[in-house]
């Protein structure tokens, strides 16, 4: 019996993992960056280790094909989440975060690829691209928080 090849949705963890494909055009230059300014259309939560921001999306339910601007910076191990504009501040002084708002730039693909310190994990999908809500970001960030700190005291 035959049976029918089922699509699977990509994980943020799996989208966030750049292909070998992907590796050589970065090496060949294929592709450009530039810099925008944040503070404008959105504020950038940076969290570091990029796994950390990966675990707080899949913990938000939030799924990537719905066109979430969601960036890596391979190089510093950093996931930049995009949030409304002036809504960054609310995950201000967690652990591993920076926000990135009025007065910062964020370096950003210029095209499909990017290169490895501006990669899109999920590219934006339309000209105003749904935007993640900082404050569930925040609250999955402190529960991530909470639990590593638990796991290390056991």
């Amino acid at each position: 019996m035959a049976q029918s090849a089922k699509t699977s949705t990509p994980t943020w963890h799996r989208l966030a993992q750049p292909s070998d494909r992907l590796r050589a055009q970065w090496v060949r230059g294929d592709d450009r960056t530039h810099w925008v300014a944040c503070g404008r259309a959105w504020d950038a939560v940076a969290i570091s280790p990029i796994a950390h921001g990966l675990d707080a999306l899949v913990a938000m339910r939030v799924g990537p094909r719905r066109g979430y601007p969601v960036l890596a910076d391979h190089l510093r191990d950093q996931l930049y989440v995009l949030v409304p504009p002036g809504t960054g501040h609310a995950a201000a002084g967690l652990p591993g975060v920076r926000i990135l708002g009025d007065g910062f730039q964020l370096l950003m693909p210029a095209g499909q690829h990017g290169s490895p310190v501006a990669h899109w994990v999920s590219p934006p999908r339309e000209s105003a691209p749904p935007l993640i809500r900082p404050d569930r970001l925040t609250h999955h960030l402190r529960a991530l928080a909470r639990d590593h700190q638990k796991a290390a005291t056991s």
